[in-house]
């Protein structure tokens, strides 16, 4: 198992997440499956040998620091952190989103983001060989917003000063960090795209998707590169999709 690379994977449950997850098993890694719902985690182990699943709410520090140990005392290493756990929370323009729903969405998406890079940083820093590779997955609201999206966008924008954060501070000690940002990935939370979403000018409209396994491949080619190079960002969306020129 010495040549075995480890991965671990949060917001592993479902979705992009999964979808990743399950490529990364399927290319020989051992993969530590991270996720508030165990059964889901279960789901997405499977029978698939090198799974690893440990239950974990990302906003919750202690709860960060035991998937970390887990992960020293099962695997030994760390040679991939895959920090895509996240959600959207309730939308709302800026007058009306609760600042209890903006603490949850920050605290699971940048926070949950901070702590995980913070326990894999310390583990890829100290092993040796030293050395490993984060991956975030930022979003296509890290570059422009959805309407009534205040808190999930500003959590994506603060997520590329933490890549750009995480690449510098990690160049002496060999690891890298890149950011992957997503649109319109088909899964479970963007089957409602095909009903519509609200769009910047006023109106609803249908959206395009794309299969989700296009995301799990970008993720498999930005974490099979050495360690003396690195994917800064990665967009991946729908073709058709309104972003570019998008408002």
């Amino acid at each position: 198992m010495d040549d075995v690379r480890v991965a671990v994977v949060t917001g592993a449950g479902s979705g992009v997440g999964r979808a990743i997850a399950r490529a990364l098993l399927a290319a020989g890694y051992r993969v530590v499956l991270a996720g508030r719902r165990a059964e889901k985690l279960d789901e997405t182990a499977g029978r698939r040998p090198g799974a690893l699943v440990v239950p974990t709410d990302v906003a919750d520090e202690e709860s960060v620091a035991a998937l970390f140990d887990a992960v020293r005392e099962r695997c030994g290493r760390l040679d991939l952190l895959v920090n895509n756990a996240g959600m959207s929370g309730a939308p709302g323009s800026v007058g009306e989103v609760e600042p209890a729903d903006w603490a949850r969405v920050v605290g699971v998406n940048l926070t949950g983001s901070f702590l995980c890079a913070h326990h894999a940083f310390r583990m890829m820093r100290d092993q040796r060989p030293r050395g490993g590779r984060i991956i975030n997955n930022g979003s296509i609201s890290a570059h422009s917003p959805r309407p009534r999206s205040a808190g999930y966008t500003s959590t994506k924008h603060a997520i590329t000063g933490l890549t750009k954060s995480i690449s510098l501070d990690g160049r002496e000690h060999d690891i890298a960090c890149g950011q992957i940002d997503i649109g319109n990935a088909a899964t479970e939370m963007t089957t409602r795209m095909a009903e519509g979403i609200p769009q910047a000018d006023g109106t609803v409209r249908a959206e395009p998707t794309f299969d989700v396994r296009h995301v799990a491949e970008a993720v498999l080619y930005m974490a099979g590169l050495p360690l003396s190079a690195n994917v800064q960002f990665l967009t991946v969306t729908a073709t058709a999709m309104p972003f570019i020129g998008r408002g």
